[in-house]
């Protein structure tokens, strides 16, 4: 070989020799990026800021929200090396950062004319709870459902307060509880708090106090993740949820548990004192607090079964209950009927059978057995169906009826020209009758 090949030769190994002690110093240094690394806040700082003081004239929730806001969050902290253990949060913010904003990122000033239009959970058909086993666990559910749940934080001129809300569609529209915002309808405003720490104001849609349902919209945004909506038939007793929120300010917290009871009549009252409504709730002990309204309840498949509205309380007159194990949920089926109504601008109608009713209560004065008919209007389904003053109605479609909030709670998950079949009892005897239910056309009635 010639002499001026091999010098060629052995220039370039000591060159490739160089370049690999190189390498392997860029592999180190790509490790480990500073010898001062510390872990940091979801939003960019060490450690939580301290809640704010509660403002004159505030006032805390029955149920819901009205806690201070926990605080604004700092910037987003520039991205970081993974670590060992990062666990849910970072989980999120992976998955937040995977659906193009993961939250206010992406503006509409960002977007043209031409942008597509934004998807909805309202416009899709209704996911069928899956009844295969579990597979993804509570780790992974939070990490499908947190980017598209929300803190709002809301001030009126009676308080301020907080709650949650569920995307439900990639341009801002978001669906919670009526309590949550029901304190800025008179000229109060209303902030938006994303997954990924970003912020937007938001305005009301429409909003519905009989089945404390509203709809809110988030300013200039784009590009949201929104849920996925399951539906609330077929769950079973036992069936394990998680339930994703805000309690006390505190936001992106996730708890799990199982349903514990369904159908369960459970009248709420207004944020501001108005009249009360009922619902037929979905039971849960998974831990739900004040700040959790308006957030969802999701089966083991990330699907949204139910929106988190209210908790049983111990009883106390020494502060602001917390959670005892028995919290209850909107069912998405009858949330979902009343968010599209809404989003359309219509007035929510909700079905009824016409008549006036009270607690049947047995000889003990204690047990009640149903709900009593105190009178019927004239034309009204009840009247049609047969139905007259002194009959005790036990059942809606078979589903026992123990009370007369039992009775309402039935009839508002059904909608209006909807066939049941209700029984009873006269004089001793069981009866049936089928009525067609009406409208009451966005009044509060039974």
């Amino acid at each position: 070989m010639p002499s001026g090949r091999q010098n060629l030769l052995g220039r370039s190994k000591a060159d490739l020799s160089g370049l690999l002690g190189a390498l392997r110093n860029l592999d180190i240094m790509s490790e480990h990026p500073g010898d001062t690394a510390t872990h940091t806040h979801r939003y960019g700082t060490a450690t939580a800021p301290p809640p704010g003081p509660m403002a004159p004239g505030q006032q805390g929730p029955t149920y819901g929200s009205p806690v201070p806001p926990y605080g604004r969050p700092g910037p987003a902290a520039p991205p970081q090396p993974k670590r060992p253990g990062a666990g849910i949060v970072v989980a999120a913010v992976l998955a937040g950062a995977l659906a193009g904003t993961g939250g206010a990122a992406g503006y509409a000033a960002l977007t043209d004319d031409t942008a597509p239009p934004a998807a909805t959970s309202l416009d899709t058909t209704p996911v069928a709870n899956a009844r295969n086993d579990a597979t993804t666990g509570v780790e992974g559910v939070a990490a499908a459902v947190q980017p598209s749940t929300v803190q709002i934080n809301v001030s009126g001129p009676q308080g301020a307060g907080n709650g949650t809300g569920i995307i439900i569609s990639s341009d801002g529209q978001i669906l919670t509880n009526n309590h949550v915002v029901e304190l800025a309808a008179q000229g109060g405003s209303i902030t938006v708090l994303f997954s990924d720490g970003s912020t937007a104001q938001a305005s009301i849609v429409g909003r519905d106090p009989v089945t404390d349902v509203a709809v809110i919209q988030a300013k200039q945004v784009s590009g949201l993740k929104p849920a996925t909506l399951g539906t609330s038939k077929g769950l079973d007793v036992g069936e394990e949820v998680v339930a994703v929120g805000s309690p006390f300010g505190l936001e992106s917290t996730v708890t799990s548990g199982i349903i514990s009871a369904l159908n369960r009549p459970v009248a709420a009252g207004s944020e501001t004192g108005g009249s009360s409504t009922v619902f037929p709730a979905i039971q849960t002990d998974a831990a739900i607090n004040p700040g959790n309204s308006g957030g969802p309840l999701v089966n083991m498949h990330g699907q949204v079964i139910g929106i988190n509205s209210a908790i049983r309380s111990n009883g106390s007159s020494t502060g602001e209950g917390g959670s005892i194990g028995l919290g209850f949920a909107i069912p998405i089926d009858l949330a979902r009927t009343i968010a599209d109504q809404l989003v359309k601008g219509e007035t929510p109608s909700h079905a009824r059978i016409g008549i006036a009713v009270t607690d049947a209560i047995e000889s003990d004065q204690i047990t009640t057995v149903g709900a009593k008919v105190e009178d019927v209007t004239q034309g009204s389904a009840g009247d049609q169906g047969g139905l007259e003053r002194g009959d005790i109605i036990t059942s809606v479609e078979g589903q026992r009826v123990t009370s007369a909030n039992g009775l309402i709670a039935l009839i508002r998950s059904y909608q209006p020209g909807d066939q049941v079949t209700l029984g009873y009892v006269r004089g001793g005897d069981t009866h049936q009758t089928q009525v067609t239910l009406d409208s009451d056309q966005g009044q509060l009635t039974s």
